[in-house]
C-alpha cells in the first residue's frame, strides 16, 4: 500500500476530522520547527515565547500558556533561554515587586522579524493551494475551533485513575 493510499485510509476514517488536523499541524511544524531550530539554534516554544514577547511587551510568562499552551515550565525555559542569549530581559513590576515582565531587547526584535519573514514566506507556500476565499473559510472555522470550550478541556478523555496490564 502506497503513502497516499494509507494516508486516503487514514483521512476517511472514524478519526478523520482529527487526524487530518494532526497531519497538517504536525506536517508544518516538522518543516517550520526543524529550520528554527537548525537557523537559529531555537526550539519552537522559544521562538513562540518570542513572538509572545516581542507582540505584547511586558507579558508575563504565565499569560503565554494562554496564547501557546505548552506546560508553564517549558515556557519558564523557554524565557530563561531568550534571557541567556540577550533577546529579551525580565523587569520587575512597578506595581508588584514579586511579578517579572518580559521585553524583547533591539536584538530579540531583529531575531523575530528574520523568522516572521521566513514564516510569512512559509505561511503563503502552505496555502498555496486554497484561493483567498477558502483560506478565510478555513480561517473562520479553525478559529471557531481555537476560541470554541472543546480545544483545551474535555470531559471524555479524563486521565484514567488506575491502570493494569495483564501478562
Amino acid at each position: 500500500m502506497s503513502k497516499q493510499e494509507k494516508l486516503d485510509a487514514i483521512f476517511q476514517s472514524d478519526l478523520r476530522y482529527l487526524m487530518l488536523v494532526s497531519y497538517i499541524v504536525l506536517g508544518n511544524n516538522a518543516v517550520t520547527n526543524r529550520y528554527i531550530e537548525r537557523t537559529y539554534q531555537m526550539p519552537v516554544h522559544a521562538w513562540s515565547t518570542l513572538f509572545s514577547v516581542v507582540m505584547f511587551p511586558g507579558i508575563r510568562a504565565k499569560e503565554i500558556k494562554a496564547l501557546f499552551p505548552r506546560p508553564q515550565n517549558t515556557i519558564s525555559r523557554a524565557a530563561s533561554l531568550l534571557e541567556a542569549r540577550g533577546l529579551i530581559e525580565q523587569r520587575i513590576s512597578a506595581t508588584d515587586g514579586r511579578e517579572k515582565k518580559l521585553f524583547a531587547t533591539p536584538e530579540g526584535e531583529d531575531v523575530l522579524a528574520k523568522i516572521r519573514a521566513t514564516s510569512m514566506l512559509r505561511q503563503e507556500e502552505l496555502f498555496a493551494p486554497l484561493s483567498e476565499q477558502e483560506r478565510e473559510t478555513f480561517f473562520d472555522l479553525a478559529r471557531k475551533i481555537a476560541t470554541g470550550s472543546g480545544l483545551l478541556h474535555t470531559t471524555t478523555m479524563k486521565p484514567a485513575t488506575h491502570v493494569t496490564q495483564e501478562s
